[in-house]
């Protein structure tokens, strides 16, 4: 993955933003929209496309568009740099590949144990009911 040539590719919108801030909100575009084409990007192979559709279904559009806003900030320079933050660290958690679980063994001593523990709890129960006088 180049970070680079993936930041090439982004595409910012900046728009009015909603909430306090009172005239200014009004008059200033502060909130930025972040867009990025998962489909004709360059910088990552097709394996890693793969993925992104993958792990990131639920964020992409129908034709595989990731749309990111930001409106944390009054000022709109802020703004875009958080939400390419946010947006590179979303690529590279889709793209970590994890580990594959190992199936292991339950070792004879938890097994032992186990057992032992339901002949004590059995052995209770058995002095708590009433005798037995026939």
């Amino acid at each position: 993955m180049n970070i680079e040539k993936i930041i090439t590719e982004l595409n910012y919108k900046a728009v009015r933003s909603s909430g306090a801030g009172g005239q200014n909100v009004n008059k200033v575009a502060s909130k930025v929209v972040l867009t990025f084409d998962l489909n004709a990007s360059q910088a990552l192979t097709l394996e890693e496309k793969e993925l992104l559709v993958l792990k990131l279904t639920s964020r992409l559009t129908t034709e595989n568009i990731l749309i990111l806003n930001c409106d944390e900030d009054r000022s709109q320079l802020k703004n875009k740099d958080i939400v390419t933050k946010r947006f590179l660290d979303i690529i590279r958690k889709g793209l970590i590949i994890p580990k594959e679980r190992k199936a292991t063994k339950i070792p004879k001593s938890v097994i032992r144990k186990r057992i032992k523990d339901k002949k004590n709890i059995s052995e209770v129960k058995k002095t708590r009911r009433k005798p037995d006088l026939d």
